[in-house]
């Protein structure tokens, strides 16, 4: 395992980081004073569409999709430390450069499952960034950690499926630029294989019987930049069976590949979020004195800021480690390892965090740093995507099945 950037990667690192100190670090003040004079507070800033102009202009732009085709063609060890960097600013960047969940998984989907008119109709606009999108799988109704418990039926009615049933958290789906929902169901809830009884079926916005029922917050934070967190019902709506992606049953498959590499592209953001929190840290520690010294010279905050920066290093190894084996032995045989980082990353990184906003006081839960919007994000990702349990009760099993 050779883990050194070769020369795209590092050339592409010199332009993201350039990009970030020049234009990205000095818009999230303006984002955040312009989005109080907006009319909605899930219109864009003016601030964030400079930025996508920006970083198209630049060339930093789908660095997350490794299709040539359609994306940078770059693997997920060349990807790995450019989303990293992407994390110390995880509100602007990612979206900046095209590179926001949910319209990463979705454009991967898309990609990989999807037949050529789906493409054309909702890959190409999504590639360059004049629409967003969402993916509806989580229910209220049930616990959504095991996806099999899904509710909503999609049922076929001669040349239409008529989707049915209530989702929440679905992110994205508060941005108005929001057109297209991958909504995963069951077209066949009584199959005896309960890994097949799911499918996935595009359903634009403006579907007649899709109602944006409320937004939901995360902490109390609203996610404006990634266009929201959802609950949304689907009322017999009805989409043409050209619709489906894929093939009746396929729908939890897709689902696995698609959650694969999201998760992976989380846990090297999540590893930026603790970089910036070590900065604040540090900036904050040399700034300050309480009892006669500076922060600085305090035992306590040596110990946080050395225990921050081992914890980085060892998450960063097993981070590309896990990049290496999927580009080597595909998203299967780095199943150990995906799961492995999914649930140390987001546990590792909150502490750190929570170290910060410990350093900098009544500030660090302040909206005058990033600290408290970088937890909020933190902690959700131990449930998002799979909570830690799931991962621990898979991995266990698969750990103890070596010895049977």
């Amino acid at each position: 395992m050779d883990f050194a950037y070769d020369a795209r990667t590092e050339e592409l690192r010199a332009r993201l980081l350039a990009f970030m100190d020049e234009y990205v670090y000095p818009a999230e003040r303006t984002a955040h004073e312009q989005r109080a004079r907006l009319a909605s507070p899930w219109d864009t800033p003016q601030v964030v569409e400079d930025l996508k102009a920006e970083a198209r202009r630049q060339g930093l732009w789908n660095l997350f999709l490794p299709d040539a085709e359609y994306g940078a063609g770059l693997t997920n060890l060349q990807y790995a430390p450019l989303a990293e960097i992407t994390g110390r600013s995880p509100q602007l960047a990612p979206t900046a450069t095209n590179c926001a969940a949910p319209d990463t998984g979705n454009m991967e989907v898309l990609a990989q499952f999807a037949d050529e008119a789906q493409r054309k109709q909702w890959l190409e606009p999504l590639l360059a960034g004049e629409i967003r999108s969402a993916f509806a799988m989580t229910e209220p109704e049930v616990a959504s950690s095991d996806a099999t418990n899904i509710t909503t039926h999609i049922e076929r009615e001669g040349d239409e499926y008529v989707v049915t049933g209530r989702k929440w958290y679905i992110s994205g789906a508060m941005n108005p630029d929001c057109r297209i929902f991958i909504v995963m169901g069951k077209t066949d809830p009584d199959g005896a294989d309960v890994r097949r009884q799911q499918s996935m079926v595009l359903v634009p916005r403006d579907t007649p019987g899709v109602t944006v029922h409320r937004a939901m917050q995360v902490f109390g934070y609203e996610d404006h930049y990634h266009g929201g967190h959802a609950e949304v019902v689907f009322d017999r709506a009805r989409v043409p069976v050209s619709n489906l992606i894929g093939e009746e049953g396929g729908g939890f498959a897709i689902a696995q590949a698609r959650l694969g590499p999201g998760r992976i592209h989380h846990c090297m953001r999540l590893i930026g979020m603790a970089e910036r929190a070590i900065e604040l840290m540090c900036r904050r520690a040399v700034s300050r004195e309480a009892f006669g010294k500076a922060l600085a010279q305090q035992g306590v905050v040596h110990n946080w800021i050395a225990d921050a920066r081992v914890t980085v290093e060892q998450l960063r190894l097993l981070v590309l480690k896990t990049a290496w084996l999927m580009d080597t032995v595909g998203n299967r045989g780095a199943h150990t390892e995906i799961q492995a980082i999914k649930i140390a990353t987001p546990r590792a990184v909150v502490d750190i965090i929570d170290r910060a906003i410990q350093l900098h006081g009544a500030g660090g839960v302040s909206q005058d740093f990033p600290l408290a919007e970088l937890y909020a994000g933190a902690r959700t990702l131990m449930i998002a995507d799979g909570p830690d349990e799931v991962h621990q009760r898979s991995l266990a099993r698969r750990e103890i099945k070596k010895y049977l």
